[in-house]
């Protein structure tokens, strides 16, 4: 039997998860996790979990190399030659794996003055929207909440309005939001989840797809055009919530009707929030579209439409607004041998397994590349 080479992709997708979640197991992570249909480690176990695979690699014979940022890269006649560190050092290499994440910035900046070609792609952005879990529990277990063999209840939910897609994103049952900017003058929310997900509260992105073509300031060929859409809805939330790392906030209903909210129940966002009319605050592409699906999800699941949910404002790191091509083959980057765009902050992954399978899948193009 002749398999097809999207079959073969998806059989080593499937080897490749499995054999990252025996990893995650073997340095700490629960092995439920192995056999969970939505497996869950715990951000608090995080930080242990990657302690633990680093004094591995370390003990394997790699090098981890702490306050060393890349400030400059050096091509050669189209190849990777070297990597400067700290606007000091230079390191010669052959073949660099760029797997930085999709908040390094910077990187963006750097490879399009060096003319090493990025592109704006699509992402999405919205708020992050928080529920009593006990709501959500009653909604999706339909009023049986205290079955102690019931784990607190999660939803995924997405609607079309108006042309664009509006969807739930990392949905943390049992959460906390958390302030994650990474620059001065922003504000950027995320949520998680501890390992018990025994927190009162339920969060989850709600957020709108958006194109390039799809935003006010857009050019034909402008690798920021997203970048920059998104820095400014950070800033404008910043400045709403009063220049500090509280956020702009409102109850659901309040915002779809276009009143401010007048007092607000507690939430888990610590720095605090700020009540603002949210539809002043994100582009009406954004608010627009976020009050109609905020009706449609409420016909979905009886009672999540409700003005005891708080909306907080941005939820804008879904995704990377910009992508590194490469070749669909080598995984080189389309004009540089030996530059492996990875991951997430490449445009190629979409959380933690997908982008560790990315970069297995770079390691696997380096070592074909050198008949190792």
């Amino acid at each position: 039997m002749r398999h097809t080479s999207n079959q073969i992709m998806y059989f080593h997708q499937k080897v490749y998860r499995t054999l990252i979640f025996e990893n995650l197991v073997f340095h700490g992570a629960t092995e439920q996790i192995l056999i969970d249909a939505h497996p869950h480690i715990g951000t608090n176990k995080l930080p242990k979990i990657i302690s633990t695979m680093r004094d591995a690699i370390i003990e394997a014979g790699g090098e981890v190399h702490f306050n060393s940022k890349l400030t400059d890269i050096r091509v050669e006649e189209k190849q990777v030659h070297s990597l400067q560190i700290n606007k000091d050092q230079w390191h010669e290499f052959d073949d660099v794996v760029l797997a930085t994440g999709h908040s390094a910035r910077d990187i963006y900046y750097l490879l399009h003055a060096k003319n090493i070609k990025i592109e704006a792609k699509p992402f999405a952005i919205g708020v992050r929207v928080e529920h009593q879990q006990e709501l959500i529990d009653k909604i999706q277990y339909h009023g049986d909440d205290h079955n102690p063999y019931l784990p607190p209840a999660s939803y995924s939910l997405v609607e079309q309005v108006d042309g664009m897609g509006v969807y739930s994103f990392c949905m943390c049952p049992g959460g906390i939001i958390a302030p994650c900017a990474t620059e001065k003058e922003e504000v950027v929310t995320n949520g998680w989840s501890p390992s018990k997900r025994n927190n009162p509260y339920a969060n989850s992105g709600i957020v709108v797809s958006v194109a390039p073509e799809d935003l006010p300031n857009y050019i034909e060929n402008d690798p920021f055009v997203c970048l920059d859409f998104q820095k400014k809805v950070e800033y404008d939330c910043w400045v709403a919530g009063g220049k500090t790392q509280q956020v702009p906030a409102q109850r659901m209903v309040d915002f779809v009707q276009g009143k401010t909210s007048t007092d607000f129940p507690k939430t888990s966002y610590q720095p605090g929030i700020v009540s603002v009319n949210l539809a002043e605050v994100l582009p009406p592409l954004i608010a627009k579209r976020l009050q109609k699906a905020f009706v449609k999800f409420g016909r979905k699941m009886k009672g999540y439409y409700t003005n005891n949910a708080v909306l907080h404002a941005p939820e804008s790191r879904t995704s990377s607004p910009v992508s590194i091509p490469r070749h669909p083959d080598s995984l080189e980057h389309i004009a540089i041998k030996g530059l492996y765009p990875c991951g997430e902050g490449a445009g190629y992954a979409g959380g933690i397994i997908s982008a560790a399978i990315d970069g297995i899948n770079c390691v696997d193009a380096i070592a074909q590349k050198w008949d190792l």
